[in-house]
């Protein structure tokens, strides 16, 4: 016992002479370096400025001077405690409210912001729509300004080329078909030498990897500009045009076309063109469903821009209406039934409300299509200065997100995605046309 103790007590003993020669090394160490006073001094003459605000320069101290320093308590100096920021003058002394919930606090800086984002947007969540014409110049769309209609041969290209450099690697293909070529059955849909499916092997050719959208309707291809076959009375004939739509799809598919997207609103259109697509062999090509299309006035410029307007009446017996909420469900309910893989809501922002209706009733993907009367109307107020258009245009994009769409697509793909990658506005289409708001 007697030995244990006199150990314990040598060993306490050598620890106070290590600490204490440390100690002295450390302090002729400062001295022989010209520091001859206090640990703070030394600490400050590694400043950059005579400010203090720049960066501290190393002063080869190694740990265990530097733990000796403290030790001795030579406490190297750091900045003051910030003063509270001044009020402005006039402002009302009162006592803190008595709240435990602030939640403000989860906003105070672009930091924590970030940190609490709920939804994010990526370059990976846009679809790119693209207009194709049989012509090899590529022809602007005035109601749609920075949009064109794209040789398919040279304009596409080089557009899906500009999109895939910045992450948008997404695209649907919307047809003008000449006059000429334009039928009351819309048999030119399924023309598997037609300009879609050409337009899609020529570009799978170029970009394998490229995420194809097709349109599956029968307007750009019909002469009455419907998006089906008209009978003598007026009236769209549904199955007869279910049956077209089949072999478009599938002639779409056949090309190399990743997606089909019927966007006629016919009754049973998706499963019928399941089980032709299956028949086929294409099990893998997927159906985007326009689940909840409704007759809008926000397609205007899309119309012009394909030139496929209706000869006479309107849409309205086969989209939905504007006032309906509830039969959403009927066409969500009928759609997952009959083997959709996608269900699109269109138009977008004017609609909300219903994409977050199927989001909450699906756990199927939701798309939401930002249309063309939408996209102008940014426009618009961007080149009046109105807006700021290109802030404008990623609040809106992220709304639809919000709301719960997994995928967007829009005319503004490719500037978005430049934004996104944090290229600034400068040549090209599709750029910002308004300054930096405030």
């Amino acid at each position: 016992m007697y030995m244990e103790i006199h150990q314990l007590i040598d060993l306490q003993i050598r620890f106070l002479k290590l600490w204490f020669s440390l100690s002295l090394q450390s302090a002729a160490y400062l001295r022989n370096n010209g520091f001859h006073g206090n640990v703070e001094f030394a600490f400050n003459e590694g400043r950059d400025n005579e400010s203090g605000s720049g960066p501290l320069r190393k002063m080869g101290l190694t740990d265990e001077e530097c733990e000796a320093a403290i030790v001795a308590g030579k406490v190297p100096e750091a900045p003051p405690v910030p003063s509270k920021p001044a009020a402005p003058a006039g402002t009302p002394i009162v006592s803190s409210l008595p709240i435990n919930r602030r939640p403000r606090r989860n906003r105070r800086s672009p930091a924590v912001r970030a940190a609490f984002q709920e939804t994010n947007i990526s370059p990976a969540n846009l679809v790119y729509p693209l207009f194709i014409h049989e012509g090899e110049e590529d022809t602007p769309i005035g109601a749609m300004p920075g949009c064109y209609r794209l040789g398919w041969r040279h304009g596409l290209v080089e557009e899906v080329a500009k999109a895939r450099d910045v992450g948008v690697n997404s695209i649907v293909l919307f047809p003008k078909v000449p006059d000429a070529l334009k039928t009351s059955t819309g048999d030119e849909a399924y023309n598997e030498n037609g300009i879609v499916p050409r337009a899609i092997r020529f570009l799978k050719d170029k970009y394998p990897d490229l995420v194809i959208y097709t349109d599956v309707a029968l307007d750009p291809y019909s002469s009455d500009g419907h998006d089906g076959i008209v009978r003598e009375d007026g009236v769209i004939m549904n199955d007869e045009t279910v049956h077209q739509l089949c072999k478009q799809a599938v002639a779409q598919a056949r090309a190399g076309a990743d997606v089909v997207s019927p966007s006629d609103m016919m009754d049973g259109r998706v499963g019928a063109i399941r089980t032709a697509l299956d028949a086929e062999g294409f099990q893998h090509v997927s159906i985007m469903s326009y689940t909840a299309k409704y007759a809008s006035s926000f397609y205007g410029p899309f119309r012009e821009a394909l030139d496929s307007n209706p000869r006479f009446g309107d849409k309205k017996t086969y989209q939905m209406n504007p006032a309906n909420y509830r039969e959403a469900l009927v066409e969500l309910q009928a759609d997952e039934s009959e083997g959709a893989d996608i269900l699109l809501v269109k138009p977008g922002l004017p609609y909300l409300d219903i994409i977050r209706l199927l989001r909450d009733k699906s756990t199927l993907p939701i798309a939401a299509y930002q249309v063309s009367g939408e996209y102008s109307m940014i426009k618009a107020g961007g080149v009046l200065k109105m807006i700021d258009e290109e802030r404008v245009m990623m609040e809106s994009l992220m709304c639809l997100r919000r709301a719960g769409a997994d995928i967007i697509l829009t005319y503004f793909a490719l500037q978005a995605g430049r934004c996104l990658c944090g290229e600034k506005s400068g040549n090209g289409r599709n750029q910002a046309t308004s300054p930096p708001g405030t």
